[in-house]
């Protein structure tokens, strides 16, 4: 067996019998000697270094306790109670799944006056995502068990991060051309994707390609499954819509009526109706047996980006944003504007609903700014058809009805937001836009001082936020302006600790990230309370 000898290089090698390494004679040895124990010492302390901290948000958000409560009558009603959450890092426990906070779910509304969605606002930055070739991003889907996010760029690239760590899972070239829409079946089963060349491609769930359809000449821009998942709708830039047979590949009907690109389409849940939005400024509705126009809706005055349908509650609300800078709620019951939303400061790019609060809405405009919106916030003083203006041009006979922001995140994205995408569990937002990134949004943890003083709401990205090293922003920071303050309630509390139930003014509540002050109607509890003191209303 060949054995090589040290000197077979015709290297100066000196050993001790330890085989530590002498430090040579020779000065230019001696220089590679000194770089080469200064390059092992900064690998060395490079892998002793603590590796960055992964934020994990739970799955569940305590669903398990929640159905444990459930199951054993410990709850007498299906959504929890206000007061539960305390201002206090300690009640993160009591935080519980969307569904507890969903009035859909709540039986008995007499003892939940409020609206609980406000506790339930997706206002914390948590990670963002990005590959290491950034492209703009389209469109966003979480796959149906909502373990893993979909991310479709502008290279035609399909990308999957881990929907609990946020890490970077697989990445894929499903297109040639930039992937504009996707859409998930009714059923989970499918997904299709719609490029910038018309192409429309059938996916199995593990991403095996099984068909691909020459759908539209130019670029799709949206797709809508019917609730049977029989037939599927497009859209795109050549004006016209289509609905197709999703076993054989096959176009049924074309729907044409709108003069200018068709940017949006939907599909109702449950009802024979399919809307578009397009640049003409017109959104119409159609029956899906025919291939004519059933209603035009004639609200904006620029491009409809983005029209979606209410998919939970009464499901007869329609939410659509537009270029206009405005979002208008239609209800197709009465084909009448039941609120007209102006709270953007630009164009608005895009809408969603949430899944399980079926009155809130969220709209992304185009300087990457967030807004939360409650609908049953504001209740109109009439029935009458809004707005009403003069003939003349003057100003409006009636106020036009509207809702202020509950929460607003002004700095998300520093470009334009092009997809809005919940959780199945509503638990988790993503956004993603065109500055490259996709973005994770939670609920804030209870008591965190630091919960606006995030880059995305002051506008101050530099350090370790900017680079997303070390990101740790969901942890409960302490604000050394408040330290004081904090000293000198502690001293009072050990004077003698009061009762949160007491009330003193209600302006604890105002210290939970995503609430408004709820004024003295006790619903926010004192800001002084006791650690550790869970349960009850306060």
């Amino acid at each position: 067996m060949y054995r090589r000898n040290n000197n077979h290089y015709g290297g100066n090698r000196h050993h001790h019998s330890n085989g530590r390494v002498n430090k040579p004679r020779d000065p230019k040895l001696q220089e590679k000697y000194l770089a080469y124990q200064q390059n092992l010492e900064q690998q060395l302390a490079s892998q002793e270094k603590k590796q960055a901290f992964r934020r994990i948000a739970d799955h569940g958000n305590n669903m398990g306790r929640w159905y444990i409560e459930k199951s054993l009558g410990l709850t007498s009603h299906a959504q929890q109670p206000i007061g539960k959450i305390r201002p206090e890092s300690s009640y993160l426990i009591d935080l519980l799944p969307s569904m507890a906070y969903g009035s859909s779910n709540n039986l008995n509304r007499r003892n939940n006056k409020n609206n609980m969605a406000v506790m339930d606002v997706q206002s914390k930055f948590v990670h963002l995502s990005s590959n290491k070739v950034k492209h703009t991003i389209n469109t966003v889907k979480w796959t149906p068990e909502g373990r893993r996010l979909v991310v479709a760029s502008h290279s035609g690239e399909l990308t999957l991060w881990n929907g609990m760590t946020f890490n970077f899972e697989t990445i894929m070239q499903a297109h040639e051309s930039a992937i504009l829409s996707m859409k998930y079946s009714n059923h989970d089963e499918w997904l299709l994707s719609g490029d910038q060349n018309g192409v429309v491609k059938y996916w199995q769930p593990n991403f095996n390609n099984v068909n691909n359809i020459n759908a539209h000449s130019n670029g799709i821009r949206d797709i809508a499954f019917s609730p049977n998942d029989l037939k599927f709708l497009t859209c795109g830039d050549d004006s016209v819509l289509k609905i197709w047979n999703f076993n054989n590949g096959k176009e049924e009907r074309t729907l044409k009526g709108h003069n200018w690109e068709v940017k949006s389409c939907d599909w109702h849940p449950d009802l024979g109706l399919i809307v578009s939005g397009s640049k003409d400024n017109l959104i119409k509705l159609w029956d899906p047996r025919q291939s004519t126009c059933i209603s035009t809706l004639h609200g904006f005055k620029h491009t409809v980006n983005k029209t979606r349908f209410q998919p939970n509650g009464t499901a007869r609300l329609l939410a659509s944003v537009s270029r206009d800078r405005s979002c208008r709620i239609f209800d197709i019951r009465t084909m009448k504007d039941m609120l007209v939303i102006r709270d953007s400061e630009t164009d608005l790019s895009c809408v969603a609903w949430h899944p399980v609060h079926a009155s809130m809405v969220t709209t992304a405009a185009y300087n990457g700014s967030i807004s939360n919106f409650l609908l049953d916030s504001y209740i109109p003083d009439s029935n009458e058809s809004i707005p009403k203006r003069n003939n003349g041009g003057g100003a409006a006979n009636v106020p036009t009805n509207t809702v202020d922001a509950i929460q607003k995140i002004p700095y998300a994205h520093e470009k334009a937001i092009h997809a809005l995408e919940y959780h199945p569990m509503g638990h988790l937002l993503c956004t993603a836009g065109s500055d490259k990134t996709a973005r994770f949004w939670s609920r804030a943890r209870p008591n965190d001082p630091m919960a606006w003083k995030d880059a995305v709401y002051t506008d101050d990205k530099t350090g370790a936020w900017y680079y997303t090293v070390n990101n740790n922003v969901n942890a409960v920071m302490e604000d050394p302006k408040n330290a004081a303050v904090a000293a000198a309630a502690a001293a009072n509390n050990a004077n003698g600790a009061r009762n949160p139930g007491s009330g003193n003014g209600g302006r604890g509540g105002s210290s939970v990230p995503g609430l408004r002050d709820f004024g003295g109607s006790g619903g926010g509890g004192s800001s002084r309370v006791i650690p550790g003191l869970r349960g009850g209303n306060y």
